[in-house]
């Protein structure tokens, strides 16, 4: 056993009559089931392959009928049907160690879908062993970077394991090379098709961020339809007039408390904390980007995000982090924070280097504590000042008006000592000329 077992609520499913003799069966798989029409179709692929299907949903605070979900996997074949409430060890286990490293990739994307697939494989892998399963299988695509973190995840938290990524199955996909042939195989075998025209877009969501991507996105040049895209973020135009003030608490570089006194608003609970940021944050339009991206795969993608709570505890973070880190600490924690990024967005987060990377930031985090206020308005974040017990900060040192403990005369000596270097090289080579 590679990973530890959770107990958790679990659901046993009656499936209908099996397509398949169970003499017949390839084996258990887990399939990462979402309810919509590509899961659906594969779930009852897979049947129809000879494998037996438990359907397991996890819950990241992705907007979800979970019970219509449940019915749905049950008539189509799955033989159980796990739904797990993972989202507040999503923000403890996951999110809260991208704030501490300030994580951010290409400088822009705060990677609500790639830190999301490690805690969703984790409780996967748990499930295949704890039911016997050798398979477990996902809905990603061929092209994209969740097959690489998913498939990575899965092997590092049970090297046996055995995947079936129906996308780069050519008996999968070039069965249905298009949408029209999923739309046709799920009227065939009775699978409900959406009852709404689709988005001309994918969407992925959880309680970090939502991610728009494909269809009339796929042209770099193209302006999002704003008013028919967003969903977590109001427009800046359309944010309200009247700024809002938060105080955000920090403790060992993670958010403890958020208050919003002119609101009597006060959390302490970290997923509560982190849902009112999303609410507070989306309100005054704050966490939007587009952007083109680099997959890990070796493409180029243009994505289209919304990550209001990330946004604003990063800016929050950051600064408590000027207070009270030590500048050479800082340095070496943000060479790591570049790793760290590289890791999860490549899906090396459960790699022994991702380990050790992640312990090195948490110990840079100690001292990190202390409190900020944020004024959010339009579109962006103010911050208006911040206080800590574990400042490094001293007023008297560094005022104009004050001499203090420090004697100005010793600035000449470190000046030149520094100096000398420059010195020698003009003095042997000539002064660098105006280009």
């Amino acid at each position: 056993q590679l990973v530890r077992l959770h107990p958790k609520h679990r659901i046993a499913m009656s499936a209908p009559e099996a397509k398949k003799a169970k003499s017949e069966s390839k084996g258990t798989v887990v399939l990462a089931y979402s309810g919509g029409l590509d899961t659906s179709c594969i779930l009852v692929w897979l049947i129809e392959e000879g494998y037996e299907v438990i359907a397991y949903m996890a819950d990241i605070g992705q907007e979800e009928d979970f019970e219509a979900a449940r019915a749905k996997a049950t008539k189509l074949g799955a033989k159980k049907v796990f739904i797990e409430d993972l989202k507040k060890e999503f923000v403890t286990e996951f999110i809260y160690p991208t704030i501490q490293a300030n994580a951010i990739y290409e400088d822009r994307y705060l990677m609500g879908t790639a830190i999301a697939r490690p805690c969703i494989a984790r409780r996967q892998i748990e499930i295949a062993i704890q039911e016997g399963a050798g398979f477990v299988s996902h809905g990603a695509t061929g092209k994209g970077n969740d097959q690489i973190r998913f498939e990575l995840s899965f092997y590092a938290l049970q090297p046996s394991i055995q995947v079936i990524s129906v996308w780069r199955d050519p008996a999968f996909y070039k069965r249905f090379p298009g949408r029209k042939d999923l739309f046709e195989y799920a009227k065939k075998n009775g699978i409900a098709l959406p009852v709404t025209p689709k988005s001309p877009w994918s969407m992925d969501a959880n309680l970090m961020h939502v991610s728009y991507e494909s269809g009339v996105l796929e042209d770099p040049a193209t302006h999002p339809p704003e008013k028919d895209l967003y969903t977590m973020t109001k427009a800046p135009e359309e944010a309200p007039e009247t700024p809002e003030v938060v105080t955000i608490e920090f403790k060992k570089g993670v958010p403890v408390k958020i208050t919003n006194a002119a609101a009597g608003v006060v959390k302490e609970d970290p997923l509560e904390i982190y849902l009112y940021c999303n609410e507070i944050a989306g309100k005054h339009g704050i966490g939007r980007i587009d952007i083109v991206e680099n997959r890990f795969i070796g493409m180029k993608s243009r994505g289209v995000y919304e990550t209001p709570a990330g946004t604003l505890l990063r800016a929050a973070h950051i600064d408590v982090e000027s207070l009270t880190m030590d500048r050479e600490v800082r340095k070496i924690r943000d060479t790591l924070t570049v790793k760290m990024t590289e890791q999860i967005y490549h899906g090396f987060w459960f790699s022994p280097e991702a380990k050790f990377v992640r312990k090195a930031i948490a110990e840079s985090q100690e001292d990190v504590e202390g409190s900020v206020d944020i004024r959010l308005y339009k579109g962006h974040t103010y911050v208006l000042g911040r206080r800590s017990e574990r400042s490094l900060y001293d007023e008297n040192l560094v005022s104009m008006d004050v001499e203090g403990e420090y004697d100005p005369k010793t600035a000449e000596g470190f000046i030149k000592v520094n100096a000398l270097r420059l010195r020698e090289i003009a003095r042997l080579r000539g002064a660098p000329k105006r280009e």
